[in-house]
This record gives structure tokens, sequence and C-alpha cells, in this order.
């Protein structure tokens, strides 16, 4: 017999069925993970070493949790992963508002059903899934809403007192027995009613309008916050820090790698985007290492963070870009350009914070800053590093290449043109088939293209070519024929 169609109190307490607090529920199915090798919060990446540990260590501890990160540093992520730390299911006393264990009732409604029904009392089953609740902060949010308030319609159609505690509507944290409480951006939470949570935390008592209930809540508790919440919007009273039992850091991505899968896990492509654009391993980096730029940036305010969003945003962002061109040229396959990363600007520009410097330079122009921060940074992994101060008339790898922009007088790049424009004009740069054929002899024959407009945008960065954006395209030159054309 399935334990959830056990429908009464005596079935329950002949089938043996023994009740545990939510902390130690945690504890017993986190102990069973641990033991059997199994990973615990499966689809959260780069914290295996670091903030996992941490968690499981509380979790252990049965304590009272506070993440503390920046912004997309997957703080709720975790807190909603904990879901899969509970029992499948769970009995409670059918027609309570606050899910009251069978075994352990806590509100009058139950104490008295049990006593008029004995054994026959109905109960209920309520699965892991419906056992999470989650509050943002806000500045608006009351008493009343978390912990409750006197209730007159409710006072008047049972035709009771105020002073009995029957005409009391619980908030959404009494509601939340025997279940993962989320409050989000704790700081944010005005003071007075971060004082509220003081008794439910430790004595396990609330208090509503004059009522002192002694009603021990089973809860588990996850607070988010960001630590320059602290001193920019508010800050979480020391008396309540001093009742969370662990507080926990959470980070960025410490490695392109990592923040890859992240990316291609949580970004919402078409299958049909995934069919039409080919994506080069190095777009794919390339996209990541700007927001490892961003989060360097003089021209961003790094204490705001700079949230795995972007990447996320920037990716789906990228291929619709790429897609777009293609059906403007009636393609029905294209690859990735160089050139499609300014359709991911927008998703760049409302993500990031500006310090004053930034602010002068506008978003999209620091947008473009940090593409081109993120292609100086990679260049020399893949082709010869270019020294700042290099000999007169010594020949370099890139000696051909600047000669021919030379000789040639550079080209016009279009954002829309077709592909077969496009890999003829990169073609027709000979040096750089032949830069590629010594440095990067293994590259895959559908990543050539990408690669070649790569090194051309490496050696703008560097100085030894110049780049400039025309509303349709880009023009590259030579540098001193772009300067002499200033003239």
């Amino acid at each position: 017999m399935k334990i959830e169609n056990i429908k009464t109190l005596g079935e329950l307490k002949n089938s043996g069925y023994i009740s545990k607090s939510i902390k130690d529920e945690l504890r017993s199915n986190l102990r069973d993970k641990i033991k059997s090798g199994i990973a615990t919060f499966e689809g959260v990446h780069g914290f295996e070493n670091t903030v996992i540990p941490e968690l499981e260590r509380a979790i252990l501890s049965r304590h009272n949790i506070n993440l503390l990160g920046l912004r997309g540093q997957a703080k709720t992520r975790l807190a909603r992963k904990m879901i899969e730390l509970l029992d499948e299911y769970i009995p409670f006393v059918t027609g309570s508002e606050i899910n009251d264990d069978p075994l352990n009732p806590i509100s009058r409604f139950a104490k008295n059903i049990i006593e008029i029904e004995g054994d026959e009392t109905p109960i209920s089953w309520l699965h892991r899934s419906d056992r999470f609740y989650e509050k943002l902060a806000t500045p608006d949010v009351t008493v009343a809403d978390l912990i409750g308030d006197v209730d007159p319609i409710k006072a008047a159609n049972l035709k009771l007192s105020y002073a009995d505690d029957r005409v009391i509507h619980f908030g959404m944290i009494p509601r939340a027995n025997r279940c993962i409480f989320v409050i989000n951006e704790l700081p944010d939470l005005q003071a007075r009613i971060q004082v509220a949570l003081f008794n439910i935390l430790q004595e396990g008592d609330i208090q509503i309008r004059g009522f002192k209930l002694r009603m021990p809540l089973d809860m588990q508790f996850v607070f988010t916050a960001n630590p320059e919440d602290y001193t920019n919007r508010g800050s979480i009273v020391t008396p309540l820090k001093d009742r969370i039992g662990s507080q926990i850091l959470t980070h960025y991505p410490e490695t392109i790698k990592i923040a890859r899968t992240i990316t291609e896990q949580e970004a919402k492509l078409d299958p049909v985007q995934s069919d039409v654009v080919y994506v080069p391993s190095l777009a794919r980096d390339l996209l990541e290492q700007i927001s490892f730029e961003a989060r360097e940036s003089e021209y961003i305010d790094n204490k705001s963070g700079v949230s795995a969003r972007l990447s996320i945003t920037a990716l789906e962002n990228l291929l619709s870009t790429a897609e777009r061109r293609a059906l403007k040229s009636g393609e029905d396959k294209t690859t990735l350009r160089l050139s499609d990363f300014m359709g991911i600007i927008p998703a760049i520009t409302g993500k990031v914070e500006l310090v004053y410097e930034g602010e002068q330079e506008g978003a999209a122009v620091v947008a473009q800053h940090l593409l081109g921060d993120a292609i100086h940074t990679f260049f020399p992994a893949y082709f010869p590093k270019i020294e700042k101060l290099e000999k007169q008339d010594e020949k370099t790898p890139y000696t051909d290449i600047i000669e021919w922009f030379f000789a040639e007088s550079g080209f016009e790049l279009l954002d829309d043109c077709s592909d077969e424009e496009y890999q003829r004009i990169l073609g027709s740069i000979v040096p750089l088939e032949v830069l590629i054929k010594k440095y990067q002899p293994q590259l895959e024959k559908e990543d050539k293209f990408f690669m070649k407009e790569f090194i051309l945008w490496g050696l703008v960065e560097y100085k030894k070519l110049s780049k400039d954006r025309f509303s349709e395209g880009y023009q590259f030159k030579d540098i001193y024929g772009s300067f002499i054309s200033k003239l």
C-alpha cells in the first residue's frame, strides 16, 4: 500500500509512520544522497568545490541559511533545488491552513478535530513540489502579509470576539509551516518587519495584534541578499543576522568553460535557430569573455555585479542576429560572424551599472569596448603576441596582412551580405589563409571564416589596422590610410 493512500489518522499510526521536522527531513535525505554518491544541487555549475559543500554543511547542521552574493549568482536556484531533499509526501490534517502534522498538531483547528474524530481524523498528503514558498522583500511588505492579522469578517461570520484567536487570518509564514520559505533580497525588508521574524526563528511563537500564540512552526528559512544592499538600500538588522545559522557567499563562474555550460543550459533557443546558425566554439568563448571583461571594466560598477543573465540573453540575441541575416539573404543555413556581435549590445546595456566615466562614454560604446577587450584578451591564445614596441622594418607574422591592406586600401564588410559574398571578401585576403594554416592548422573548416574575421578585429585592437563603423557595416583599412583619410 502506497503511503499516500492512507486517509485517516488511525491508518497512519498503524503504518508505523514517524514524523520528522523539516530540518531533520532535509538532513536525513542529504545524508542518504552523500552516502550513495548522488550529486546534490544538479544543474548548478561552478559551485561544486565552494558553495555546495558549505550549503550541505549548513543543512546537516539544521541551520537557517542566508545566501549572500551579487545578482545572477544562482542564489534562488540553490534554494529551489532544496525541494529535491524533501520527502516525496508528508501527511497533514485535512482542512488545516498551516499543514498540521497529524501526529503533532499545533493549531486549534487540528487539535479540536483530532479530539473529536480521534483515529477517524481525515488526513491528506502534501507533495514536496507544494512545499516551497517564496517572497520578494519590498518596502511595502507588512507584518500582516508575512505573519497574519485579525480578520473582522471571520470574527463576524463566526460570531466571535476579537479576543478569540480563531479570528486570526494567518500570513504567508504560518501557511508555509513544514515547508521551505525563501525571502529574497532580505535587506529590502523594513527593519520593523525583520524584527517580527525574531521569535519565529528562535522561540517558535508568533505575535499578532496582542495575541501571543505558542505555535512552534516547523520551517526551513532561506534568505538571499546582495552585499551592496547592506549599505545602499537597507541592511539586515544585527539580531536577525545572529539568528541565521549559516551565511554562505556565492560567486560568479571562475572559468570560461563553466560559464559556457551555464549559458548553454539556460539560454532559451528555438531548435530552428540551432539548425540554421552554426556557432564556432571561439564565438561562444568570446561571448563569455565579455562578461568577464565587464566584471573588471573601469566603466562598470563592479560592486553591483554583472549577472550571468548577460551571457544568456546575449547568446539568444547573437543567434537571432545571424538568423535574421540569413532570412533576409534567403539562406537556409549560415555561420555566425564576428560582426553579428553588434546584435548583442541591447542585451548588455540594460544589465550593467555604469560609473561616471561609463555614463560619459555611453552604454552602447561601453558594450563595444567590452567586445574589443574580449578579443584583445583572447588573441594571444591563438596567434603570436603582438608587442607594443617593434623594431622598424622587422618582419612579423602580421606584416603580409598589413601590407595587403596598404596595397588594396582595405574593404567594406556589410552586415547583411550573403555568405557567398562574405566568404569571397575574406577569401581574397590571402595572407589570412597563410597565417591560419601556420598557427591554427587543426582548425575546423566551418570555423575558418570566423577566425579570419577574428584576426582582423584582433589587429584592430592591437592598433595594426583600423576599423570604422558605418550604417550598413564595417570598413577595414591600414592604420595609416585611416589617418590620412581624416586629414
